[in-house]
Formats: C-alpha cells, structure tokens, sequence
C-alpha cells in the first residue's frame, strides 16, 4: 500500500548535480519529497537506485559519503512519519508531506522550542518566553548543547536531567517548573505529529511543593524601616519600594511599576491591578506618601509614580519591569545579607506579610482577600497557609490550658 524510494532527477543545465528526491507513494498518490541533497549523473546508479562511489580525489569520495549518510537519515525519517500515522489509522500522502518536511525543518526538540519562545516573544508573552528560555538553558546545559531528536524525548531521559538538577541544589518546585515548561512544548510538539504522544513525563516531579512561610513580623518591618541605608541609594530605594509595597495593602510590584501620576486624587490611588484587570482604590497614608513625594524628582520626566520603567527606553515595558523585579530582588537579597535576617526579603514578603499582620490582628478574611484584590478568598488562604509558629504556639497554648479551668 505505501512505496519509498530514491529518485535523481537530472539537472536541465549540462555539466551541472541533479537532485535527489525520495518518492512516497501511498494509494496511489505519488509525492517526491525533496532531501535537498545534489550529485553528479554519473554518481548515481539508477538500477540499484543508489549513490555510486565513483574513483576521484578523497574530498569527493568523503562527500559521497555525508550525502549517502544525510540521504538515509531522510529515509528513516519518511519510514517513521508513516510509522506515526498508521498508529492512527487512515491517513493521507499529503500528511506524510507535511510531517516529513516539519520534522526536517525542525531537526529537534531544541530547534522546535526555540521557535516557540520566539512566538510568544513576538506575541509580546515576554514573561512566559523568559520561563521558556530558562528551561530551554538548563535542558540544553544538561545536554552538554547536544540536540534531542523527538525519538529519544523519552522518560529515562527526564529522569536523568530531574537527577542533575537536584544533583546541583535545585529546589523541588523549579524542578517541577522546568519540567511543566517542558511537558508544554512537547505535547505541543506531539499535537503538530512531530512525535507520537506519550506520557514520559509521568515518572518526573511536575507538582507543586509547599514552600516556606514568606512573611516576616511587625518587629522586623521597624528593623527595615530603621535601618540606616544613606551609604547605598539603590538599596534604600528597594527598602522603600519594600515598605511601600506593605503600606499600600501588600501591593504587587508589577502593580508598583505601572503607577501613574493620573492615578492618584489628593491622598487616593486608583489602580487596575495587572494580574485580573479589578479596579482597587487604596488610600496613601502619611508614610506611603512620604516614600511617592521622596522619589518626585528621579520620576519628574516620566509618566509613572516610580522610577523604574521608562518610555524612552526602546525595550517593551514588560521587558523592562521584569528587568526591574530582577533588580529589586537582588537588592533585597543584598540587604538581607546586611540585617542578617532569617528571612530573605524578595518582593513577595511584603505581600504575603499584610496579609499575616492582617490576620493576627483579627481582620476577617474576606477584607484581607479583597484588599489584595484577589479573585477568591481561596487564593488569600494559601497566603495566609504557613502562619507565624508562635501565632500556632499560642493558640495551642489556649486549647491546652482550657482543661485546667
């Protein structure tokens, strides 16, 4: 029912290759698919329908060979494209077109995900483009740069690359994030019949992992607030952000980076957080607004309540403000060093540290939740899942000593 076989196809000019095609013939549709792979007449044998290793110098002879290497390579590859689609059942010469002429293109998985980070780059998705790159970076690290044919994308492979990663200290949850990266782009790789769809990531860490308790206490916000940073301005500015972030109801800072000037009215801030679209109003108290008027001047120029995305700059905002988390993060980690905190302070603390402070000093949780501006109180319970031990210390304490009452 299906025919594969190497067809040279002369050139029309005299003196000059011809081409090798592999011809498919399957229910009697005839397609030639092209190897891009050219000879000369004379070193093609058209009876056995194979390259003739004529006598000449050891260049050419060595040309041959690469030639007849490539053309078996190509081969192989229509045979496994055929194999792919009999797995489904009724298929098409066109699909086999399709996919051979994919699989050639494409080479491999390598060459498959780099193309899609430059979709969703193009696409303006720079955030899920940079997690792409990242897991693209390690895999291709692990692979030593060596590309992965589809073929050999198989579970024994993940289990290695997830025992390298946790071999260098790599956490359970940027594991599990590499692999979902990569799970992505292989089933998107599966759903255009560049392979056939298995289940190799079964046998790898695709979860989530609880992490530590985020927020800090009351006594250590006045420790950061205290603290003398005048020696560094950078690191003061990521204090202040820090302190900010918490004065202004655990803001995020992609939210802190969009701020607009138009967007505050006397001591009132109307913003639209970025996450959800959902309009909050927060109202600056004395020291959120000592912190807005402090960087007045280095903002004068821009748009934005802070200094940290800039319209002259010729990189998209995105691009910008995930440079500027990156900064910030660095920042708090330098000063965290300097206070010797337990803790290392990153963006989220702040966030998550409201939402605890909130609810020890007994704010229900539906004003905490909409507060935040999240979309579900379910969303503020995971914040506030990893409570302060002594909070849990306390109230054990109460339980235990009803009984001797």
């Amino acid at each position: 029912m299906t025919s594969v076989k190497v067809k040279f196809r002369p050139s029309s000019v005299e003196g000059r290759e011809g081409s090798l095609y592999i011809r498919l013939i399957h229910r009697r549709q005839i397609r030639m698919l092209p190897t891009g792979l050219k000879i000369y007449p004379s070193e093609w044998d058209p009876v056995r329908a194979e390259i003739r290793l004529v006598d000449g110098d050891a260049g050419r002879i060595a040309r041959l060979l690469e030639v007849k290497e490539r053309l078996e390579t190509g081969l192989d590859a229509v045979e496994r494209c055929i194999a792919l689609l009999r797995c489904r059942g009724e298929f098409h010469a066109d699909e086999v077109t399709e996919i051979y002429r994919n699989r050639m293109q494409n080479r491999g998985f390598f060459y498959f995900m780099e193309g899609e980070i430059r979709r969703l780059t193009a696409a303006g998705r720079y955030k899920t483009a940079s997690g792409y790159a990242c897991a693209l970076r390690n895999f291709r690290a692990f692979r030593e740069g060596r590309e992965v044919e589809f073929e050999s994308f198989d579970r024994v492979l993940l289990e290695q690359f997830q025992a390298a990663l946790k071999a260098r200290g790599v956490s359970l949850n940027t594991v599990s994030f590499y692999m979902r990266i990569l799970r992505a782009v292989y089933n998107k790789a599966a759903g255009r019949g560049l392979t056939v769809r298995r289940s190799p990531f079964k046998y790898v860490y695709t979860g989530i992992e609880k992490t530590e308790k985020r927020a800090v206490d009351e006594k250590l916000m006045n420790r950061l607030r205290q603290a003398d940073l005048s020696f560094s301005p950078s690191l003061a500015f990521a204090r202040d952000l820090f302190l900010c972030s918490f004065y202004m109801r655990g803001m995020s800072f992609v939210d802190m980076c969009y701020l607009k000037k138009e967007d505050v009215t006397g001591d009132l801030l109307s913003y639209r957080r970025r996450k959800t679209g959902q309009r909050l109003y927060v109202r600056i108290e004395a020291c959120a607004g000592e912190i807005i008027r402090r960087y007045e001047k280095d903002a004068a120029d821009s748009p934005y309540l802070f200094p940290l995305l800039s319209l002259s700059n010729p990189r998209p905002l995105e691009v910008q403000h995930q440079n500027a988390l990156r900064l910030h993060n660095k920042r708090l980690k330098a000063i965290s060093a300097r206070m010797g905190l337990s803790v290392p302070l990153t963006s989220y603390v702040s966030r998550h540290t409201w939402a605890s402070v909130a609810h020890r000093n007994g704010i229900p949780l539906r004003i905490i939740s909409e507060g935040m501006g999240h979309d579900s109180e379910n969303t503020t319970r995971i914040y506030l899942a990893s409570l302060d031990q002594s909070v849990l210390d306390e109230a054990n304490r109460k339980i235990v000593c009803r009984l001797d009452d």
